[in-house]
């Protein structure tokens, strides 16, 4: 009886041992500090860099306006790391495409009454135009639903910096 007790005890060793070589990492007990594992994540791991220029926006000096993201990416000419912030969207949206900036306003009142500053409008739909804005109090206040509105807003340091970016002529590359 001793016998078949200590085979059963070394078959379980076995199969216990079997069990622990074969768990993948993310199961296995966490490393202990000092251990040699890299505390940075492998390349399947990194997550997109949600501040990265949407990849389908072209290329080329451009204004990367991500209708899902509510931002907006200054993209210049140069290397630099292009300027991006978030914008409250208005209540009719442009559908994706690529269009060029029409006219441009340095100070008015928006057509929800709002005094606004640095317009630059690049779209018009169903007769709505559709712009960038800075309200001049620095809101950004989500619009009414019940109007029909085109203004993409924007903080007042933002508005300055498109204001000075996108004169009349630039592409403006709308994306989902």
């Amino acid at each position: 009886m001793a016998g078949l007790t200590a085979l059963a005890v070394a078959a379980v060793g076995f199969l216990a041992y079997q069990a622990s070589a074969n768990v993948p990492d993310q199961l296995a007990s966490p490393k202990k500090p000092g251990s040699s594992a890299s505390a940075s994540p492998s390349p399947k791991e990194k997550k997109k860099d949600a501040h990265a220029v949407p990849a389908e926006s072209g290329s080329g000096q451009r204004v990367v306006y991500a209708l899902d993201a509510k931002r907006v990416w200054l993209v210049g000419k140069t290397a630099e790391k292009p300027r991006n912030f978030e914008v409250m969207p208005s209540t009719v949206s442009p559908p994706p495409g690529t269009y060029q900036v029409t006219s441009r306003s340095g100070k008015i009142t928006g057509s929800d009454g709002v005094d606004i500053e640095h317009v630059v409008r690049f779209a018009s739909v169903n007769q709505v135009a559709i712009g960038f804005s800075a309200a001049v109090d620095g809101t950004m206040a989500s619009p009414d639903p019940n109007l029909k509105t085109g203004g993409v807003r924007m903080t007042p340091e933002d508005g300055d910096a498109m204001w000075t970016f996108a004169t009349v002529g630039s592409k403006v590359v709308v994306v989902p």
